[in-house]
């Protein structure tokens, strides 16, 4: 069996090397040996290149959340635990189109708006229209801000969030901390940096019974107490697991930088790389133990 998997593998990587990239799909289907090796039926149609984005078009938002709880609730009957501290944070990414200024930003939007009110259709641009311009440490940052929210024990990516660079991260803890509520028991504690800290957040976890681990900074009323700068070097802790993530997925999936010029498609680019590295991750640590 072995032999023959390798003759076949053989045969396919021989007759791969005629075809360019964009032809592999078409190979798939014209040539057996392809069909064989990826076990593929001979009596059906292979997909093509088209496969991903129909689905893509196809599925909705609610719908890869759906697909991302019934994987993160497999690993909860498993014996996981999800969701007993989770740690949120934003990064930038790059826009995958080259940047253009405020005001055109505007009136690209304004034209798409009034074209689809008068028609009724979604307008497609090759120009990135949902990203915007925001400064991060005295550096102008042209494209989008993905929110993330990652338990803390296992490193599972519970929820994700999408939107323009200039989007505060602060506001988007509550929608967070809903959004990674996957089983019926209730999410402990969160753990922010200081960007998060701000008397709505506050409320919203006292409001829900959800242990504050938003570190503090300095205000115009007061500094920070000893107290506060220690409390912010054991959160820092364990809010690193969030970090550890988005350096995974930006070394070896490039998710620093859009792969789509419109804000729903990089959303559903983001959700697809969530629900892998938690297969991956669950995996992982399933054969572990």
């Amino acid at each position: 069996m072995a032999k023959s998997y390798y003759d076949s593998a053989r045969k396919a990587n021989e007759e791969y090397r005629v075809y360019k990239e964009e032809d592999i799909f078409h190979g798939v289907n014209d040539r057996i040996s392809f069909k064989k090796f990826l076990g593929l039926p001979l009596d059906k149609p292979s997909p093509d290149h088209s496969t991903f984005s129909r689905f893509r078009n196809r599925i909705s938002e609610e719908g890869m959340r759906e697909v991302n709880n019934a994987v993160l609730m497999e690993f909860a009957r498993k014996g996981l635990k999800i969701n007993e501290g989770i740690a949120v944070d934003a990064r930038l990414v790059k826009s995958a189109s080259k940047p253009i200024s405020n005001e055109k930003i505007k009136e690209q939007r304004q034209k798409k708006a009034e074209k689809q009110a008068k028609d009724g259709k979604a307008v497609k641009f090759s120009r990135d229209i949902d990203s915007d311009w925001t400064i991060i440490d005295e550096k102008a940052h042209y494209g989008l801000k993905e929110h993330v929210a990652v338990d803390i024990n296992n490193g599972f990516v519970l929820a994700t969030k999408v939107t323009p660079a200039s989007e505060h991260e602060s506001k988007y803890l509550p929608y967070l901390a809903i959004a990674s509520c996957h089983t019926e028991e209730p999410i402990k504690k969160i753990y922010a940096d200081k960007g998060y800290f701000g008397q709505p957040n506050r409320a919203f976890l006292n409001l829900n019974d959800i242990e504050d681990g938003i570190m503090r900074k300095d205000t115009t009323k007061a500094k920070l107490t000893k107290f506060e700068i220690e409390r912010n070097k054991q959160i820092s802790k364990k809010r690193y697991i969030v970090e550890q993530y988005f350096g995974l997925t930006h070394l070896h999936d490039r998710a620093y930088r859009a792969r789509f010029t419109e804000i729903l498609k990089n959303l559903w680019d983001s959700m697809c790389r969530q629900m892998a590295f938690n297969i991956f991750r669950g995996m992982k640590i399933l054969a572990s133990a």
